[in-house]
């Protein structure tokens, strides 16, 4: 009887057990999305195709103007390329023009020769001084190239303009053949005319130049401009109004701003001040901003009046007299209005 219950007892465990344990379900883990990269789209950078240089057997010129006008950039290539010659190696173009340049030519000066039309020649082309071009005083289809643009030519001299010197680094000459003046007893001077024929030559040579080189208006001088102590060419019968209105070169005031600035002050209050070393001192610094090497002192020197003629031969012809009068003040302020010293 006791085993009997025993045996249902380990039954009814054996039982109890199946029934309450599940067995436990293995649950599979979701995967975890990897996060999803786009790769980068290569975009490709288009170099711009650059003109091909022009290879004339072992000269090459490259004939493109580079420069950006829009942004005042003065990066430019254009004219004849010199290249080295290293030995056994070879110099190539593949990359030419790098847009890191710019030109040295930076101004253009006029001069006169005060020689005749022989010994102008010969003195451009046989002795140390020299100019870019001579422009000759026969009516003719020619004008002379004497010196190459991309260099130097012995013609400016001790010289200053907007306070660079030595302007024969940075400019090109033009010499013209003419007599230059004659001077009295009494040292009055005599200008002589330039014909038409040549003053047409020197506008469109100064016009080309002026483009193809990008030199402001105000960088077309004379050389009386940038050495008033010592010259007076090309004089006050050069027609620099003329080149400005016919050829859009060079620079000239507007009649208007003249004539407001000369409205400002009487002829007679004008007269009194003038003497004055204070005024003196402001129209000595005013000529020195628009370009002129005169150093401002308060007092009216030989310096001074040659500064002045200079200045009244190039922008008021009709009286050069050195002398500071109310037209010539007003014209020097219209000026400055116009071309701001930078």
């Amino acid at each position: 009887m006791r085993n009997s219950l025993h045996i249902i007892a380990l039954g009814m465990l054996v039982i109890s057990c199946g029934t309450t344990q599940k067995p436990v379900q293995k649950v599979a883990a979701k995967p975890v999305p990897k996060p999803t990269t786009t790769a980068p789209v290569k975009t490709s950078v288009q170099t711009p195709i650059k003109p091909q240089m022009d290879n004339q057997g072992s000269n090459h010129f490259y004939k493109v103007n580079i420069a950006d006008a829009s942004k005042g950039d003065n990066t430019i290539s254009y004219g004849s390329v010199v290249s080295a010659n290293p030995g056994r190696y070879k110099v190539v173009h593949s990359f030419f023009p790098s847009v890191g340049q710019n030109f040295r030519q930076r101004y253009i000066i006029l001069h006169y020769t005060a020689l005749d039309h022989d010994k102008s020649v010969r003195v451009l082309t046989e002795q140390s001084v020299s100019s870019h071009y001579l422009v000759n005083d026969t009516d003719d289809r020619e004008i002379y190239q004497l010196v190459d643009e991309n260099k130097r030519a012995y013609h400016a001299g001790i010289s200053e303009w907007r306070k660079i010197t030595n302007l024969n680094d940075t400019s090109i000459g033009i010499e013209i053949v003419n007599p230059g003046y004659t001077a009295d007893a009494q040292g009055v001077k005599t200008f002589y005319d330039y014909p038409e024929w040549q003053f047409k030559k020197v506008g469109e040579l100064v016009k080309d130049l002026v483009k193809r080189y990008d030199i402001k208006p105000q960088n077309v001088i004379a050389h009386s401009d940038i050495a008033p102590t010592r010259k007076e060419d090309p004089g006050p019968k050069f027609p620099w109004k003329r080149l400005y209105n016919e050829y859009g070169v060079g620079m000239w005031y507007d009649d208007a701003s003249k004539m407001a600035f000369m409205n400002q002050m009487t002829p007679e209050t004008f007269a009194l001040e003038s003497a004055n070393s204070t005024f003196i001192f402001k129209y000595q610094t005013f000529l020195n901003d628009f370009g002129y090497g005169i150093m401002p002192s308060g007092t009216y020197d030989n310096a001074t009046k040659r500064t002045i003629e200079a200045f009244q031969y190039h922008f008021r012809p009709e009286k050069y007299d050195g002398i500071m009068d109310l037209e010539t003040w007003a014209i020097l302020q219209a000026l400055l209005q116009k071309y701001p010293a930078k």
